[in-house]
This record gives structure tokens, sequence and C-alpha cells, in this order.
């Protein structure tokens, strides 16, 4: 077992990203698992693009992606719990096989003329039930191949402004293939890159080194059983409110100034303050608790997400968006650091998956409701309606989330 007597001592604090980069096996694992988890950030994109093109239909397209995101988010903390009790070469594998053959299923289907609305929307949500928990696996090697609570956040760190590049560029590489090829072509890969990553990471020795549980954790050690862990969903849930808004919100502004290009330097620059957000707030060391860390980093978001939906143009725009995605990454971190506090190791698979589960639902619903308002009153109702929604969130967690200071200390496995 990976940091079992023996092995090689901890990184002594303070430790840089490329200490933490250099770590035994950090690079043999995070690099198979970005590829994995770019296959995600192309797939809502070519989904919509294969189903659109081939029914020429916006609404059937908005179906099928729309069951694939349900699907995705609802399976996702049973997925993980699959990982946790048979292991992640066997769990992860098996998943991205069937997420491969949904996604060839799909384009096979689309390839076809007319193709049936009903097959292409159930086949789109099978698909998204088996996407591989790639993210949450890849936070529990972190935390096994790192040694001291500084490299585990700088870790989650890196490891978080990663996935915020992935998402920026995976749209690109859709566009890119489809204007190349066709979407059907561009799901094939986007099925290849997802089994290719997967397979990489499961074949590494510090992978195989996390013994599967093979029996069924207590249900009293299941992270929703666990005092605190729920207001830790709550405040996230907030962080999702304002992610969702702010995806609705930023085209719908840059269409209104007849710019839809401006959509993606908005985007952008919501992206860019969330990673430069992630690398500083990783190299620091932190005396604030981490529930009232959490609360801090995402009541920010709310309160700036609320100031933005006054902009005067579209330059303050840019500049409140990257203000407002500076908090993102940190705030993600501090909930996968909560999680792993909270939880014991054999769930932490599933804790981490809580974790998305709560940011994801919170941003499609937002998504949704800030799409209505939009149509129905203005960008910037629909900002501020979403920072509203994320601070009640907040307010709601708060009291919880602060009572648990004396069960989550500044300790060294509370990385701090």
């Amino acid at each position: 077992m990976i940091g079992a007597p023996g092995a090689e001592p901890p990184i002594a604090a303070p430790v840089s990203y490329l200490q933490v980069l250099r770590t035994p096996q950090a690079l043999r694992v995070f690099l198979p698992a970005l590829l994995g988890r770019l296959s995600f950030a192309m797939v809502t994109l070519v989904l919509l693009f294969a189903v659109q093109g081939s029914t020429g239909s916006f609404a059937v397209a908005g179906l099928a992606t729309g069951a694939f995101g349900l699907a995705n988010v609802l399976a996702s903390p049973y997925r993980a719990r699959l990982v946790d009790r048979w292991g992640q070469r066997l769990t992860l594998n098996s998943l991205a096989a069937a997420f491969a053959l949904g996604l060839v299923g799909i384009a096979a289907v689309t390839a076809q003329p007319r193709p049936s609305a009903v097959m292409v929307v159930l086949l789109a949500a099978v698909t998204g039930l088996c996407s591989p928990p790639l993210g949450a696996a890849m936070r529990v090697l972190w935390g096994t191949i790192t040694r001291t609570p500084a490299a585990r956040r700088r870790a989650y760190s890196v490891d978080a402004v990663a996935e915020e590049v992935l998402f920026t560029t995976g749209p690109l590489l859709v566009a890119l293939l489809i204007t190349a090829t066709s979407a059907t072509v561009a799901l094939s890969v986007t099925a290849a890159i997802a089994v290719i990553g997967t397979l990489g990471l499961t074949s590494s020795r510090v992978s195989r080194a996390v013994a599967p549980a093979l029996v069924p954790a207590a249900s009293s050690s299941r992270p929703l059983r666990q005092p605190g862990f729920r207001p830790v969903l709550v405040a996230l849930l907030g962080v999702g409110i304002v992610l969702g808004v702010v995806e609705v919100t930023a085209p719908a502004i840059a269409v209104s100034v007849g710019s839809a290009g401006l959509a993606g330097v908005l985007m952008a620059a919501f992206a860019a303050g969330s990673a430069v957000g992630g690398l500083l707030y990783g190299r620091r060391e932190w005396a604030t608790p981490l529930p009232r860390r959490l609360i801090v980093l995402a009541g920010s978001m709310a309160a700036l997400t609320g100031l933005i939906a006054w902009a005067p143009g579209v330059v303050a725009l840019a500049i409140g968006l990257a203000a407002v995605g500076f908090f993102l990454a940190p705030s993600l971190v501090t909930g996968y650091l909560l999680a792993d506090d909270l939880t014991a190791p054999e769930v932490r698979t599933e804790a981490s998956s809580w974790i998305n589960t709560a940011v994801n639902t919170g941003a499609a619903f937002a998504a949704a409701a800030a799409g209505v308002a939009v149509d129905a009153v203005t960008a910037s109702a629909a900002l501020a309606g979403g920072a509203i929604a994320a601070a009640l969130c907040l307010l709601g967690a708060a009291p919880f989330l602060i009572g648990r200071r004396a069960a989550v200390p500044v300790t060294p496995g509370s990385g701090s």
C-alpha cells in the first residue's frame, strides 16, 4: 500500500506545485486521468451537435443532452460507491467500456437518416449513467501519494485548475473535430479518449494499490450520515448556482450586445479567474478552519455575482466574472478537503463524488432558471436572482458549518 511504513518520507512543507507533480507515481496517474476527463469536457457539445445535425431539431438535442447530464448527476455518487467497494481497476474499466459503447451507439444511430428521437434520448441517458468517476478516483489517488496536508492541498488545487483548462479546451477540440470530420467521428474520438485515459490510470501501480472494500461499507459510515457533511453540500449547492447562472447569462449578454463571440471571452475570463484563484489558494498556508473558509469563499462568489448584475459594460462584466471565478476553484478544493476530513477512507471516492454532485445539481437547476429569467426579464435580473439563491444556501449551511470547528480542527489531517 502506498504510504505504508518503509515508504519514502513526506515532502517537507512548504511544498511547491512542481514538487507535488514530481512525487513518485503522480504524473503516471495524473496525465491519463486528465486525458480521460477531457472526454467529459467534450461529450455534451459533441452530443448536441450530433443529435441536432441528424434530427434537425434543437429540442431533441436539448432533451438528449439534458437526459445525459441528469443521469450523470444522479448516478454519480452510486458509481463512486461501486469504485470504493470493488476497486478502481474493475469498476472504472467497466464503466469506461459501457460509456464508450453508449457513445458509439449514439454515433451509429445519429448516422442514420431520421433517427428515432426516443432512441437517441434513451441512449444518451444510459450513457450518462455510465460515466466513469475519474475526477473522484484521481482525488483518492492524490490523497494516497501525497504525505502532508500542504502537498494534498496543492495537489487538489492543481487538479482543479487542470480541470478548468480541460473544460475550456474541450469544446474547442470538438469544434475542430466536427469541422474537419463529422459529429459521428467526434463521438467516436470522445469514446476512445475516455477508454484510453481510464486504462492508463487503472493500469498504474498506485491505482492497483488502492484496495477494494469488497464488502459494503457500514451504513453509518456513508458520507451523508456524517455530521457536518450535508451542510457542506448545501454550501456547494450555492457555488453550483453561481456557476450555472454565469454559464447562461454571459452568452445572453454577449448576444444582446450583438457579438456572440464575446461569450467565449467572458467565459474565458471566468475560467482564468478560477485558475489563478486555485493556484494562489493552494500555495498559501491557512490558519482559518476549513468550514469557515468555505463560507467565506462561497459567500464571496455570491456577493460578487450580485455586484456584477449592475456592471456598466462588457469590460466591467469581464473583470467581474474573473473576480467571481477567482473563488470557484478554491471553493471546490475546500469542499474536497472537507470531504476527506469528514468521511472514512473506505467511502472516500463516494464522498468526493457527492461534492461534484452538489455543484452540478445547483448548476443544472440554476441554468434552467436563468434561461427563463433572461427571456422573461433581463440577464442582470438572472444574475441577481442567482446571487440571492446562492446566499440563501450559505445562510442555511453556515450555522452548521461554523459549529463543526471542533470536529474539523486545523490539524495535519485537515488540509490547513
